[in-house]
């Protein structure tokens, strides 16, 4: 049930919106406005590349 209120949680956030800078990733500073991926994004980051991509965010 936890995985499905943040799956909702995390539609409500753009990606773009985060991905502050324009380059395609999420950083884990851009990522830090939203304490509900801030508590995901490692296990998000699965190429563990300290970002997370448009694919890796989609699987939140």
């Amino acid at each position: 049930m936890a995985l499905a209120s943040s799956s909702a949680a995390f539609a409500a956030t753009d990606f773009d919106t985060l991905d502050v800078d324009g380059n395609g990733a999420i950083s884990q500073a851009e990522a830090s406005v939203d304490a509900s991926l801030m508590s995901q994004f490692t296990e998000l980051d699965t190429d563990q590349n300290g970002e997370l991509s448009k694919a890796e965010f989609s699987k939140a």
